[in-house]
């Protein structure tokens, strides 16, 4: 029974939220314990928070799980969790990741984490049926996870920063639903009700637009931080090789077929793992060095 639960709660997500250390780690803040622990605690904050909307998206969408070859497979739409005992659950993770939230005692964290239970139980309920709009609800949540980390260490945000954040993560949504209709053809729509509104070549044009604007918005930012750092050494610069390769691989995951679960591909692709290892070690020295 404890494991049905656990995976209702979909700890694999939880990588996600690790965007809550960008902007601190950019920031050069994390060396510091008191601000370090405060990001951790945006960290746990949104794990809760992201497996208290999952029980609630399970349970408004269990009809089609149920008709779903994978989804069917999850533990409410399979009758391992009650139907009253997942809302119980469900209720008191969005209750407790702002309770954690409050534990960093800047009330801008909490209102972020608000704003993105809010946002993700709208989606959840509504704006997943209207097409374009479901893209950006979900693109809005890996945002808000970065701004969350931003005001949990109470440090700003640039505004290329935003953008590369906004334009990366409609890359990843964008990639999940085109590789969803390459996996299920006509199925798919069965899952998702915006499905039928999708064609792979408007897709296409969406993340050729998204990955288009990461990458400008990425190198603006990388050289403003290097402008603004006074640093000599090109770190900020050559951390954008590392980052427009991975972007790359990923576009080359999709077009392969694959990606309907970015976490699966994120956990299995050594190529991925290897090059954001090295942007963290290339990123670090530019902080770090400056």
């Amino acid at each position: 029974m404890i494991s049905s639960f656990l995976r209702a709660a979909r700890p694999k997500q939880w990588l996600k939220n690790i965007l809550v250390f960008a902007a601190p780690g950019a920031a050069a803040v994390l060396d510091d314990p008191t601000e370090l622990s405060r990001a951790l605690l945006a960290f746990v904050a949104f794990c809760l928070a992201a497996s208290g909307t999952y029980y609630w998206n399970d349970l408004f969408d269990i009809d089609a799980d149920r008709a779903h070859p994978k989804k069917s497979k999850r533990p409410i739409a399979a009758g391992e969790i009650g139907i009253g005992a997942a809302r119980v659950v469900g209720t008191a993770l969005l209750f407790a990741s702002i309770g954690v939230m409050a534990l960093t005692e800047r009330w801008q964290a909490v209102l972020v984490i608000s704003t993105y239970i809010a946002v993700t139980l709208s989606y959840t309920i509504v704006l997943k049926h209207i097409a374009v709009v479901d893209l950006i609800a979900v693109a809005s949540g890996f945002v808000l996870r970065a701004a969350g980390g931003a005001t949990a260490a109470a440090v700003e945000m640039s505004s290329w920063f935003v953008l590369c954040t906004t334009f990366g993560s409609l890359f990843i949504v964008a990639g999940k639903r085109y590789a969803e209709i390459r996996e299920l053809g006509d199925g798919a729509r069965h899952t998702r009700s915006t499905m039928h509104e999708y064609s792979t070549d408007y897709l296409r044009v969406v993340l050729t637009i998204a990955c288009g604007g990461a990458v400008v918005s990425y190198c603006v930012w990388a050289f403003e931080r290097r402008d603004m750092s006074g640093s000599e050494w090109p770190f900020y610069e050559l951390s954008i090789v590392p980052m427009l390769t991975a972007l790359l691989r990923y576009a080359l995951v999709l077009d392969s077929g694959d990606g309907a679960a970015p976490e699966d591909v994120f956990a299995s692709d050594r190529v991925l793992q290897v090059l954001g290892l090295i942007w963290i070690v290339v990123f670090g020295m530019a902080v770090y060095t400056a």
